[in-house]
């Protein structure tokens, strides 16, 4: 099963979509990926079962374990008590776009991000609420603000430091909160058996192209609810020239290069 989104169209306008367009059974389009696919006249055609099981393993036309990018943006995730504080009581989040992962969205709403340092404007909200605020920036943005958070996977928040929130109602002042978002890959039970790793494993993925780059230490998180997406930062996209929508290829797991084979 994928998520097919806009922004993985159009990084296919160079080459041309194919039309019908094929989908795998059990493939969604986001509402934005619908519309666009629409614009154009482009239909869409459900793969047989003999296709289906044959392409819906990641992997490129030589065999090589594949994964595709998903770049992320600074953003901040809310608990209900500072959703209010900064919006008011009984706010409820206004869905913006569909993201990568079933159930996540971009929210409408942004908020203003205060450090020792200095400010960022229009940081967007994503949803649904959490039960502790979180906040992703990259290390740049950290210089920016005045603060300097560890790399950290979503959710390891103790130790971190805080910032500032301000919204249209109010603020919220975090003691803690604020991290780098540690590289990982998401990927359901079906392709965390296909790549031959477990939750809690790691990978090593390389880029093509004039600035391929090596991440040597990607987490790899395993869930029934996940759909295969390697999810970076900004600053780590721009260093890598990566877009979302790009494919990476997996070349080593815990440490150790892979033969081949994929062993």
């Amino acid at each position: 099963m994928a998520l097919i989104t806009e922004s993985q169209l159009r990084t296919m306008l160079k080459e041309g979509i194919p039309s019908p367009y094929p989908i795998n059974k059990g493939d969604r389009l986001t509402p934005a990926a619908t519309d666009f696919l629409k614009e154009r006249g482009i239909k869409l055609d459900l793969l047989s079962t003999m296709s289906m099981a044959s392409s819906h393993l990641p992997g490129d036309a030589s065999g090589k374990l594949t994964v595709p990018v998903g770049v992320s943006n600074r953003h901040i995730h809310l608990s209900p008590e500072d959703m209010e504080r900064l919006f008011g009581t009984g706010y409820v989040l206004t869905p913006f776009r569909d993201l990568s992962q079933p159930g996540q969205f971009a929210a409408k709403e942004k908020v203003t991000l205060l450090g020792p340092d200095g400010l960022i404007k229009d940081v967007r909200i994503l949803g649904p609420t959490r039960k502790a605020t979180q906040v992703e920036i990259s290390k740049t943005d950290g210089f920016h603000l005045g603060i300097h958070p560890p790399i950290r996977l979503s959710g390891l928040i103790e130790a971190t430091p805080g910032v500032t929130l301000i919204g249209p109602k109010g603020c919220a002042v975090l003691n803690e909160g604020v991290i780098v978002a540690k590289s990982h890959v998401h990927m359901g039970p079906d392709d965390a058996k296909h790549f031959k790793v477990t939750n809690g494993d790691s990978l090593m993925v390389k880029t093509a192209g004039d600035r391929s780059v090596i991440f040597a230490n990607v987490s790899v998180r395993v869930s029934p609810a996940y759909i295969l997406d390697l999810h970076i930062d900004r600053d780590e996209a721009n260093a890598a020239n990566l877009i979302t929508g790009d494919k990476v290829s997996v070349i080593g797991k815990n440490g150790k290069l892979l033969s081949w084979n994929g062993r």
